[in-house]
């Protein structure tokens, strides 16, 4: 599986931006799809993952309420809506997958996960 991370930008704080995660191959449905982000001096960090099912969806604590993950296996693509955005949220986002037997498991660790993406660029300015 080959992924293709992008929507990346600068923002002002308080805007949005949309993430677009789009995989290559037929087996997308059967990954679990999760966001991570990693900014300058500092360890990576999980903010969201949705399921097989598109209806079970994880969030950081410091996103919740703001980002939505989504997923359209159709277009073999899942989302980042990420709204009401802050400073802090800066970052370089990466997409992976982590394959799951079950249409409801995911995980929140990196090191759970299969394939990533390159890493789309998220500033947000003050």
């Amino acid at each position: 599986v080959q992924l293709q991370a992008s929507g990346g930008g600068l923002v002002q704080a308080g805007g949005s931006l949309r993430l677009s995660c789009v995989a290559s191959g037929r087996t997308f449905s059967l990954y679990a799809v999760g966001w991570f982000r990693q900014a300058p001096g500092k360890e990576r960090e999980f903010v969201a993952v949705v399921a097989r099912s598109a209806s079970t969806t994880y969030y950081a604590d410091s996103v919740k309420g703001r980002f939505t993950i989504s997923r359209d296996d159709a277009k073999n693509t899942a989302y980042l809506q990420m709204n009401s955005l802050k400073p802090e949220d800066s970052a370089v986002y990466y997409c992976a997958v982590d394959q799951q037997g079950s249409r409801f498991g995911y995980s929140d660790y990196a090191s759970e996960y299969d394939y990533w993406g390159q890493g789309t660029l998220v500033t947000v300015s003050s």
